[in-house]
């Protein structure tokens, strides 16, 4: 099981380098046609768009399995200690059924704009499947949150001052 785990993750891993790549080459030529040619790139923004929401939801699931969110360190001595165990538990509770809902009212937009056909000003891309693919991403990281943590063996926490 964690073999076809850390396949997917590794997987979710290349996508995402893969994207950010092709962002930034896509942003650059944009740049450089826009600057020097006055000839920018059609539909440069949709694509763009479409790219960072993929980014963003492809690495959302890693990093909610990895408690890796924004967190601030105030009271982590007390919250770490074994006492609160049941604290951290219901934070993590608390973050898969808020994640559920957003995963919910996603999957309603898909919907909806499956039923209206909305598509992007440029190119005309189909939203509900950029939709579902967040809802879908909002899903796994709810289960994600749940779940034990997983920490990568090249990630390590910051020692406090």
């Amino acid at each position: 099981m964690h073999l076809i785990l850390n396949r997917i993750r590794y997987g979710t891993e290349v996508l995402l380098i893969m994207s950010l790549l092709s962002m930034v080459i896509l942003t650059f030529a944009d740049v450089i046609g826009r600057r020097l040619f006055d000839m920018p790139i059609y539909g440069a923004h949709d694509i763009t768009e479409h790219i960072m929401a993929l980014i963003v939801f492809s690495g959302l699931p890693l990093l909610t399995s990895a408690r890796g969110h924004l967190a601030v360190d105030l009271f982590d001595r007390f919250i770490m200690s074994n006492t609160m165990r049941w604290w951290r538990g219901l934070i993590c509770i608390l973050i898969g059924l808020i994640l559920l809902v957003v995963s919910y009212q996603f999957a309603v937009a898909a919907i909806e704009a499956e039923e209206i056909q909305e598509v992007s000003q440029e190119l005309l891309i189909p939203r509900s499947y950029m939709y579902a693919f967040i809802s879908l991403s909002c899903f796994i990281s709810s289960l994600a949150a749940i779940l034990p943590s997983h920490r990568s063996s090249d990630v390590h926490p910051e020692e406090a001052i």
